[in-house]
């Protein structure tokens, strides 16, 4: 057989070995739909859903030939009563709905037994509570249909609002091409958008905007590596991968059986929660502690303590950005959305993630991650480490400060448990996008301010030599965090450090964070709201007993209230 791709002849049965991929380019050969199901679907698994019903050539439409004829053709020519086909089955275990159009059948177009088909598909996945994956490949709407056509995507839409609603989730797995009516409507509002190798996805095809732009369209148009760097879709992964990523992410997303609780202590051993307890340290040594290049990364702790951990990308708007990396992944047996900061450790991986300084489309990225953790009902684990955030003229452009805000906005409301941990640097309302929590603990070398020091002294001490002294004076240091409140509690880190020892301090913050989730979960969404935004309100109403000196001029209810 002769590439499409490369022109080579490649022999038919090494093509199929490589699932329709040419061993030489790399080139992905479009798939049927019936084959996409045996690629993706354990072997033996696969139950076809029930048989739909729907209208067949509803405008009686003759173009060149009759349409009745044409849907004869495909129905001849691929076998399949509709071009797309559904199946109940599992995924390396992991049960799912599988919904997979097919482009041989009249360019994959969305007629409406298409919609009905995936409107079913989404009924059968939420009355079963089974993800949901749809395999989009189409040209757009069915013409033959008329407006008909066009209110499958309203259709198909409402289908997945549902699920979401439910806390289904779904995913998209994007097939070269995917235009027009699919990829405005369900293909894109997936929870979890996977493009294969090659892919293209956009609203109008090609051809039609050269045509009515009368120009040159830019390299890697509409490619899915084109649409990833844009923070349009999740990962990008060659045909081969597609199904083992489905299940490693099945796994991290899905709640299983509740895991029985291992015995201990109502409080980790090794969570301190008194100041006194803590030794005293200089507080710009504890400053150039938290800013060691060695410590653990937020992708090194997830990679230690989650298993199966799944990296999310995107902000669905504008970009991707490094600064802020999220996934899921399961802790304790049981899956959270982690999200944090990353700077890097290298100079190289600082200056490529901004120094963990992050825009706004990583703060739309950690929103997107926020929403998707409440409708699955996932638990939320933040890891800070920022100086702050980004601060120049592409993320004011952009809109920081909304940005951030709605970050805010989200975790006050957020109706599963939220834990947070300062890992390092804790930097202005950067850090506190993250950090709206239940608990909020730090490690024993971190620190969490207004500002950093530099910052205060230029300001307030007119030069940056200050820095020592605006960082004792801002009680930025765990033990001074802990007498506010700001926190619930100090991580002990390893001696010299988190980075002398990153093994022991994973598991160090493994046991804290168990022990978090233990006590939050089960505890009902409205009452974890409840107290959350009890927590904030109080800040600032009264000095927290143990910062109270005696010294201070307060007023009788004040006194009274300490």
């Amino acid at each position: 057989m002769a590439c499409p791709g490369c022109r080579r002849l490649i022999f038919g049965r090494r093509l199929q070995r490589h699932l329709d991929v040419c061993p030489e380019c790399h080139h992905h050969r479009r798939l049927s739909a019936d084959a996409r199901l045996a690629q993706l679907l354990d072997p033996g698994s696969q139950l076809a859903l029930p048989p739909i019903r729907s209208v067949t050539d509803p405008l009686g439409f003759v173009d060149e030939q009759p349409y009745a004829q044409r849907l004869a053709a495909a129905r001849a020519a691929t076998g399949l009563s509709e071009g797309v086909a559904g199946a109940h089955g599992t995924i390396e275990g992991q049960p799912v709905v599988v919904a997979a159009m097919d482009f041989g059948f009249i360019g994959g177009s969305l007629g409406a037994a298409e919609g009905e088909r995936i409107t079913a598909a989404a009924e059968y996945a939420g009355a079963h509570r089974l993800p949901l994956v749809v395999v989009t490949a189409s040209g757009g709407a069915r013409m033959q249909e008329g407006a008909l056509s066009l209110m499958q995507m309203a259709k198909t839409s409402q289908a997945f609002a549902e699920l979401d609603e439910a806390g289904i989730l779904t995913v998209a797995v994007i097939s070269d091409p995917t235009y027009g009516g699919v990829a405005a409507s369900f293909a894109t509002l997936a929870d979890i958008i996977i493009a294969e190798s090659g892919a293209r996805l956009g609203f109008a095809g090609p051809r039609v905007i050269e045509q009515t732009l009368r120009t040159r369209l830019p390299e890697g148009f509409q490619t899915a590596q084109r649409l990833h760097a844009q923070g349009l879709l999740d990962e990008v992964r060659p045909r081969g991968s597609l199904r083992s990523a489905l299940g490693q992410l099945l796994r991290a997303a899905v709640p299983a059986a509740a895991a029985p609780e291992s015995p201990g202590h109502s409080t980790p051993l090794m969570l301190v929660r008194e100041a006194s307890e803590l030794p005293a340290i200089d507080p710009w040594r504890v400053v150039q502690l938290a800013r060691e290049r060695a410590r653990p990364t937020t992708l090194a702790y997830a990679s230690q303590l989650l298993d199966g951990f799944y990296e999310l990308h995107g902000d669905r708007l504008t970009g991707d950005c490094p600064a802020i990396v999220g996934g899921l992944g399961r802790l304790g047996g049981a899956p959270v959305m982690l999200i944090g900061h990353q700077k890097g450790q290298t100079t190289r991986e600082l200056v490529d993630r901004n120094f963990g300084m992050a825009s706004p489309a990583g703060y739309r990225k950690s929103a997107r991650l926020l929403r998707l953790a409440a409708k699955l009902g996932v638990p939320v684990v933040t890891l800070i480490d920022t100086p702050g955030a980004a601060a120049d003229v592409a993320a004011e452009d952009q809109g920081q400060a909304f940005a951030i805000a709605e970050n805010l906005r989200l975790l006050a409301g957020l109706p599963v448990p939220v834990v947070a941990v300062v890992t390092g640097e804790g930097g202005s309302g950067g850090a506190l996008a993250l950090a709206v929590a239940d608990r909020v603990y730090a490690l024993a070398n971190s620190t969490y301010s207004v500002i950093s020091p530099e910052g205060c002294a230029a300001i307030l001490w007119r030069g940056p030599a200050a820095a020592p002294q605006a960082a004792a004076q801002l009680r930025l240091t765990a033990p001074d965090l802990l007498r506010m409140e700001i926190i619930d509690g100090v991580v002990p880190e390893p001696d010299g450090g988190a980075h002398s020892d990153p093994v022991a301090m994973v598991e160090l913050l493994r046991e804290v964070l168990n022990h978090a989730l233990r006590e939050l979960t089960g505890v009902p969404p409205a009452a974890l709201v409840r107290r959350r935004r009890a927590r904030f309100r109080e800040f600032g109403q009264t000095l927290p007993s143990a910062m109270w000196t005696g010294s201070e001029e307060v007023s009788d209810d004040d006194a009274a209230a300490l």
